[in-house]
């Protein structure tokens, strides 16, 4: 053999290692990326349910205050009723009243003329 043969095996080089494909690196980042996104979108849902809940809370106090405002407004129309009524009663009492003392005794008066 000649020593040409000898020279080039003892030369080899070593493959280096193959890099990764570019294919592999994009969707390794278009990953990442969605996944970011999708944090993102999770931290504003979450948001908009506390602002629905902080809503939903204040607009149930405020239901809670109209229905106790009605309840007093209920009462107070009742009893309002109730003395309106007596006073018709009252006014009816009185009317009955006026006409048996000044009307009915003209009457009287007028069928017996006094002699």
């Amino acid at each position: 053999m000649s020593s040409y043969a000898s020279d080039k095996a003892g030369t080899i080089v070593p493959f280096a290692p193959t890099p990764k494909p570019q294919s592999d690196v994009v969707a390794d980042d278009s990953g990442r990326t969605i996944v970011a996104l999708l944090q993102k979108a999770a931290d504003m849902a979450k948001e908009d349910c506390a602002r629905a809940m902080d809503l939903a809370h204040k607009l149930s106090f405020q239901l809670r205050a109209a229905e106790e405002r009605l309840r007093e407004a209920e009462a107070d129309v009742a009893h309002f009723r109730d003395r309106a009524a007596r006073a018709e009663q009252w006014l009816l009492r009185i009317h009955n009243e006026v006409e048996q003392t000044f009307f009915q005794k003209k009457e009287r008066e007028a069928r017996n003329p006094p002699r």
